[in-house]
């Protein structure tokens, strides 16, 4: 055997010492796992009798939030379809030519916002010449008409005063009778063609008694600029081609082909959950507002539509996404998604014991709903539970 010298002896002995010293202090505060008893045949967690401990100080504490399972409305039955965002036809615009015509002005631009009655083209036409010209000889007519009303007037009574005095025969006041009625008559045909050269005015968007005008055409509706089909300097002989399409995008509809025999699960005033690419874990609800009266004989499904707000303007036309169309609803459990966690095929929740202390419960899914799940069985309303940070919780298992 070996013998250290004696100036050796005492270092090793102190460096000994402290060794032993920093092994007893270095042992971490660490989730301890009370299994009573701790895991089923197949690996998994025995139902209610696996129970993770945390002590007061544990920083996985500080990283978990607990709460009560909530009783939500959940979808008895539903179907789900492929969906996109798509501007209400109902609440769609178009702006044209009253009159073929060139355009002078285009007053708007590609996204612009408009107000109903807001000027957005202006153009010339030979119908504003046209108009103007058969007002004004209207207003001549009903001036002349009401000249000769009231000669004829005169006449009768001139004529009725010299009959009093017998120096006229009757007949010859007869028929100035019959003159100031037909003159009265041709008063109102004038003033008739006067209102409707008026009214043509006006359809064309023109002020009587002014020459030289423009047509200016404007918003049916308020809302944004989707097209502008035409430039300036443009003549349009069609009428009937949109020179600016205008939607009102504060309520769209989001619309899905729906396989004809799931359609059952549609109807027309129940709700959708819409889920859309653009907004990830953001569910919108919609109303179902239009069920299609035939069926797609290639695809064999129907169209159907469902309004929805659209505040700020976040969802736009050509968005896709998942509608989600349900018949009737239950209320259930819920938890959110993060709650659950998987062990060997088996679907668990963390239920809090006691401050501290959460026990691994078996809990049987039910349908995937708004970021979360059903609880067919496991859990009631109100238990506390494990909605963030059960991964700590399921390492310490």
């Amino acid at each position: 055997m070996m013998t250290l010298p004696r100036r050796y002896a005492g270092q090793f002995l102190l460096c000994g010492s402290a060794l032993l010293l920093l092994h007893g202090c270095s042992k971490p505060e660490q989730a301890e796992a009370e299994t009573v008893p701790s895991a089923s045949p197949s690996g998994a967690p025995a139902a209610g009798d696996n129970i993770v401990h945390l002590g007061p100080g544990a920083p996985e504490l500080k990283m978990m939030t607990v709460e009560p399972v909530r009783s939500v409305p959940v979808p008895s039955d539903e179907v789900t379809a492929p969906a996109k965002i798509a501007a209400n036809p109902n609440r769609v615009g178009h702006a044209v030519l009253p009159a073929p015509g060139r355009i002078v002005r285009v007053l708007v631009k590609l996204g612009d916002s408009v107000t109903r009655g807001q000027p957005v083209v202006t153009a010339e036409s030979p119908a504003i010449t046209d108009a103007e010209y058969g007002f004004t000889q209207a207003e001549a007519a009903v001036r002349q008409a009401e000249l000769a009303g009231a000669k004829a007037e005169a006449d009768l009574t001139r004529l009725n005063d010299l009959f009093e005095h017998q120096a006229v025969a009757q007949k010859e006041v007869l028929a100035a009778r019959t003159t100031q009625a037909l003159s009265l008559s041709a008063i109102e045909q004038a003033k008739a063609m006067r209102e409707q050269a008026r009214r043509r005015l006006e359809l064309l968007g023109l002020k009587a008694g002014q020459f030289q005008q423009h047509l200016t055409i404007t918003a049916p509706i308020s809302g944004k600029v989707l097209a502008v089909g035409v430039v300036e300097g443009e003549f349009r002989n069609e009428i009937n081609e949109p020179l600016v399409t205008i939607a009102d995008l504060s309520r769209v509809w989001a619309t899905s082909d729906v396989p004809e025999s799931k359609i059952r699960y549609c109807k027309v005033g129940g709700m959708a959950n819409l889920e859309l690419i653009a907004f990830p874990n953001e569910t919108f609800r919609a109303r179902v507002t239009r069920i299609a009266d035939t069926v797609d004989g290639e695809t064999r499904t129907i169209q159907v539509s469902a309004e929805l707000d659209n505040p700020g303007g976040r969802l736009r036309p050509e968005m896709y996404g998942t509608v989600r169309y349900a018949d009737s609803m239950t209320q259930e459990p819920w938890v959110p998604g993060a709650a659950v966690v998987r062990v060997n095929d088996q679907d668990f929740v963390f239920a809090e014991a006691s401050p501290g202390r959460f026990r691994a419960t078996l809990v049987e899914l039910g349908k995937h709903h708004d970021g979360g799940f059903a609880i067919r069985k496991g859990l009631q309303p109100g238990d506390r539970v494990v909605t963030k940070g059960a991964l700590y919780l399921k390492a310490a298992l």
